[in-house]
Parts: C-alpha cells; structure tokens; sequence
C-alpha cells in the first residue's frame, strides 16, 4: 500500500498515535519516513508569538522548539493540552509525534506514558542525530515536569 504525502494547511486536525503508528508501519525506508516527520509537523497549529517566549523555550535541544501548556482542572486528573512549534522541519515532525502521544491526557496518563520507547519503536532514534534525540529527551523531560507539576 502506498502512502501519498501532500502538503497540509497547519488547521488540519493531528494525528493520533494509533494513526501515526500505523502509517510508519506502512512506510518501508527512511526517505519515507523523514518525509512523513516533516509532513506531520507542517500539520501543527501554528503557536502565537506570545506563546514561542523565552518561558516555553525548551533547553537542552539544538533547534529552537517551543512548548505551551494549557490546564484544566488539578491533581492526577488535570488534562493538559500543549502546543509545540520548532524553527527545524524535522523536530517539528517529532513534537508532533509527542504531542499526538500525551496532549488532552490526563496528568496522569502522561506520566504513565513512554514517549522514549515510542521513539525507539518509530526506529526514530537509529536515524537522527544524537543531537535531536537528546531534543527529544529535553522535549519529553519538560513535558513530564508540566504534568508532575499540574498532579501536585
């Protein structure tokens, strides 16, 4: 099965997980796989600039990349919706991939969740430079002091 990758205006509704999973399970070598990063990553809403401030600045990570969130409600049961951007095509296909993963869940599902070993699962990180995949790292390191912060 061939997967046909178009250029998406940044409204389109992301991906979930299941379905980013299944598509790099069709998809058979790198180049496709590359592509459909950076295709993911054009389907990010565009952030505000209030919200690509120094405060969201993720360290730790080459590119530059942003991390908003929002919450509603508190303890475990606190839902928190991010928002990401980058100024690297790539990593922004990976914070779309992580934000797909644990954004509009509960605090406490996303401490429970692995966004590590999804990345080894993608085959992410045999095929990045140990540069993005500590970005990822710092990415998902910021993302589980937002929810230990939000269960507390």
């Amino acid at each position: 099965m061939d997967l046909v990758l178009t250029a998406t205006p940044p409204t389109e509704t992301p991906s979930s997980i299941e379905d980013i999973e299944e598509n790099f399970s069709l998809l058979d070598d790198w180049d496709d796989r590359y592509r459909y990063v950076i295709e993911l990553g054009r389907k990010l809403a565009p952030m505000t600039e209030a919200d690509r401030g120094d405060v969201n600045k993720v360290q730790g990570c080459t590119s530059q990349v942003w991390l908003a969130v929002r919450t509603e409600g508190s303890g475990e049961a606190a839902v928190l919706s991010f928002s990401g951007d980058s100024d690297a095509h790539i990593v922004r296909g990976l914070v779309a991939i992580l934000l797909a993963m644990v954004s509009g869940r509960t605090a406490k599902a996303i401490l429970a969740a692995d966004p590590i070993a999804l990345f080894e699962r993608l085959g992410l990180r045999e095929h990045l430079t140990p540069q993005r995949s500590n970005g990822f790292r710092s990415m998902v390191d910021r993302i589980r002091r937002d929810a230990e912060a939000a269960a507390r």
